[in-house]
């Protein structure tokens, strides 16, 4: 079996590798160094973005079957256009009154559970889960969270610990637990066992934080309601439960705006970002009253530019367009037609393994078909393969074997026909 793969290295570029580089990526190099990180083993320059496509500058058209950001269509103009007016009207810190925060908070809150009424608005989802940390730890006394083993929560110094597919050499801290992905019955079983050695420690429970469709450990979305046996684990040794649904939320699974509602659970803490603002830098954190309010007793929390009144217009927008388009049904009955294609074709395919999806999400495997292992190369090859064919796509997973699949929430049957046609013609030959 192959070796754990770290995130960064998922179909990355290798700037070692021989060959000519164009003046855009010397420029790129020598201004980030090795902090840069570009897909592809040829980097592509893009120009433009519209719906589900983007334009590289030699004008081939690819089609986005990777990227969650832009979760309502790149560049939407009403979303454009919120923007370009709320910015040209008034854009300042977060220490004023304005409606258009107070109107976009009141409109998020209506899609979570009822006793989930604060909102904290932050710039980005790594912001986001550090906030909901230090909100786990003021309300607990505890200190342990418990993550699978990855998990990608986040950059910042606190986040990256609770992030295991982001490390590289380093194993986990003294207060973070890893749990196996649930990829079959007993993942309550590990989460309170995880959560008892906290506690043996002297450590104390914090939290369970997940991505509530397990996106980097390869996407695990059911048997729906799995998640509430854990949760209910983790309480009981002292915990709460963080939802992390910048992967997930947003209408995504199809099955509602939020992934854990799949569940029937309702979490302590929901952390949001991505496809809040659909690319604009905005992302939230909702809780309860009681577990705010204890978290402000100890610090003094404030955040200039979390909730301004640009990325309330992007919010607002983004929440009208989901709700206009139809798209939460379309991620849905889309996503089904295209599990279902995929499905036919592993049948007729012996390198292709599992499919796992809910709506627009998909995780399809690449196994070596002679013992089943988890076939990393194969995933490489094919993700570069579909590039050629006008198709961006990605990778996760313990061992980087899995396609990840989340295309912008618009993807139509055309757009899935589309892929599977070339993907056909790839795995086939």
């Amino acid at each position: 079996m192959t070796g754990k793969t770290q995130i960064l290295d998922l179909n990355r570029f290798d700037p070692t590798a021989p060959g000519e580089k164009s003046a855009l990526l010397q420029a790129r190099q020598r201004h980030a160094g090795r902090s840069s990180v570009l897909f592809y083993a040829e980097p592509i320059e893009m120009v433009k973005g519209e719906g589900v496509w983007l334009t590289a500058a030699d004008g081939r058209r690819y089609l986005d079957v990777y990227n969650n950001v832009p979760s309502v269509g790149h560049c939407h103009p009403r979303v454009a256009e919120a923007i370009a007016r709320q910015a040209a009207t008034l854009t300042t810190h977060t220490r004023y009154l304005t409606k258009i925060v107070e109107n976009y908070a009141e409109r998020l809150l209506e899609t979570l559970p009822a006793g989930l009424s604060n909102l904290v608005m932050t710039c980005s989802g790594t912001e986001a889960n550090d906030l909901a940390m230090r909100i786990a730890e003021a309300g607990t006394g505890g200190r342990g969270f418990i993550v699978t083993e990855a998990a990608y929560h986040g950059n910042s110094a606190a986040v990256n610990e609770i992030s295991p597919s982001a490390w590289k050499s380093r194993g986990p801290a003294a207060h973070v637990r890893l749990v196996p992905a649930p990829k079959e019955p007993g993942f309550d079983r590990a989460v309170a066992a995880a959560a008892a050695s906290l506690n043996e420690a002297g450590i104390g429970v914090a939290a369970l934080i997940v991505d509530s469709i397990f996106s980097s450990d390869g996407i695990f979305p059911d048997p729906a309601g799995f998640l509430a046996p854990a949760v209910a684990a983790v309480r009981a040794a002292g915990g709460l439960f963080i939802a992390d649904e910048v992967q997930p939320g947003f209408g995504r699974t199809g099955a509602g705006m939020w992934g854990f509602g799949r569940h029937g659970v309702e979490p302590d803490i929901v952390t949001m970002g991505k496809p809040m603002g659909n690319g604009f830098p905005m992302a939230g954190v909702v809780t309860r009253p009681d577990l705010l309010a204890g978290f402000c007793e100890e610090t003094g929390y404030f955040n200039t530019f979390g909730g301004n009144p640009v990325a309330a217009a992007a919010g607002l927008a983004v929440l009208d367009v989901i709700r206009d388009e139809g798209l939460i049904e379309n991620a849905r009955e889309v996503g089904a037609y295209f599990r279902d294609g995929l499905v036919d074709l592993g049948e007729r395919v012996s390198a292709m393994g599992e499919v796992r999806s809910a709506g627009l999400f998909i995780g399809l495997d690449f196994i070596d078909p002679e013992t089943g292992a988890p076939n990393a190369a194969r995933a490489s090859r094919t993700i570069n393969a579909l590039k050629d064919k006008g198709i961006l796509i990605g990778a996760a997973g313990l061992y980087a074997n899995t396609l990840k699949i989340r295309p912008p929430l618009p993807f139509s049957r055309d757009n899935a026909d589309f892929f599977l046609k070339a993907f056909g013609e790839i795995v086939t030959n």
